[in-house]
């Protein structure tokens, strides 16, 4: 079995072992990568701490295991303990990488906050059904949007009368996380579709940050120094400039939606009057002004929005292969009618009221 994980900010670690069925324990344990430690004999140990260890171990527990057995003085550079029990639990799992697979772009005009909404669960469950490949969509928003997650009290995040005011539709989306406020020309938003096989041996919380990783280096290509921070912003030292949400699709083979939203450009004064901003999140933050959480991408890279996604897009292509593709007449048909039925219902959009 074979199984490898990139650690986030780190490098990849691949693990190749054996189980004793008979016994149910690791054998023939063999840990390798592009990583770095010392001193050069605790690269052993990593396999060996790893030989005999009962087969449904966590990886939390499998870190344990290796960490009891690591020399006192070792350093590990680009790698972490947690990291090899992750690879562990993948080739357990019989996970795929990205390169396992064709990735297809979709990146269309500007379209209703509610299509996209339906976009992303039409899309997501023909990856699950294996009737498409797994995607990469880039939206362009055809009006401002305030989108709340499927949980959230929608009287609670939104000021209604302030939305109506601006003009700005407010939709529910079907993962959870918080309210996005959006605005054509000043956000960039973009959704994986991902087979379920991609995540597996990951916990939830560790699949934001491997979903997220391509992001990263894409923002260090352009000069911006960003990471992951649990369980789902991007930042900065300047602040917060994207956040991101999942929802796990049921049906074949199953399918993660992975969708994030970065701030390009924002009218603070504007998304302060329509959103309801808690002070519990703002202490949680660490922070006293909603203005000081989110840091646009405009003036961190100094480029235009078109070029932030096309510099995003290639990042993308060249780690993990891209190639041109478009929405299907049929899944567009079905997305118009769950966005008319659903996505634009009161019912869904005040489910929490």
């Amino acid at each position: 079995m074979h199984g490898e994980y990139k650690v986030p900010g780190g490098k990849l670690v691949t693990v190749d072992l054996e189980v004793d069925e008979s016994a149910g324990v690791l054998r023939h344990v063999r840990v390798a990568g592009d990583f770095f430690l010392e001193p050069d004999d605790a690269f052993d140990v990593l396999s060996q701490a790893l030989d005999g260890a009962p087969a449904d171990t966590d990886a939390a527990g499998l870190a344990a295991r290796i960490d009891a057995a690591l020399p006192a003085d070792t350093v590990l550079y680009g790698l972490t303990t947690d990291g090899v029990g992750i690879a562990v639990r993948r080739a357990l799992a019989h996970a795929t990488d990205w390169t396992d697979y064709d990735w297809q772009l979709v990146h269309d005009g500007p379209q209703p906050p509610a299509l996209h909404m339906a976009l992303d669960e039409v899309l997501t469950t023909e990856v699950a059904e294996g009737r498409r490949p797994p995607t990469l969509r880039i939206w362009e928003w055809g009006a401002p949007a305030v989108v709340i997650g499927s949980f959230q009290s929608l009287r609670n995040e939104v000021d209604a009368e302030a939305a109506a005011r601006h003009g700005i539709e407010v939709v529910r989306r079907i993962s959870g996380g918080g309210a996005m406020f959006c605005e054509p020309g000043n956000t960039i938003t973009y959704s994986l579709s991902v087979p379920d096989a991609l995540v597996q041996g990951l916990s939830f919380a560790d699949s934001y940050a491997y979903l997220d990783d391509w992001v990263l280096g894409a923002l260090g290509d352009m000069g911006i120094k960003a990471w992951y921070q649990p369980l789902n912003d991007i930042a900065t030292e300047a602040g917060k400039i994207a956040g991101a949400a999942q929802k796990r699709v049921a049906g074949g083979e199953g399918a993660v939606l992975h969708h994030v939203t970065m701030a390009y450009d924002i009218d603070a004064d504007k998304m302060l009057d329509v959103l309801r901003i808690g002070r519990e999140k703002l202490s949680d933050k660490g922070t006293k002004s909603a203005k000081k959480r989110v840091d646009p991408l405009r003036r961190q890279t100094g480029l235009p929005r078109d070029a932030v996604i096309e510099r995003m897009v290639e990042s993308f292509r060249t780690r993990h292969g891209l190639t041109a593709g478009k929405v299907t007449d049929e899944e567009l048909r079905r997305a118009q009618e769950l966005a008319r039925t659903k996505f634009s219902s009161p019912a869904w959009t005040a489910r929490v009221p």
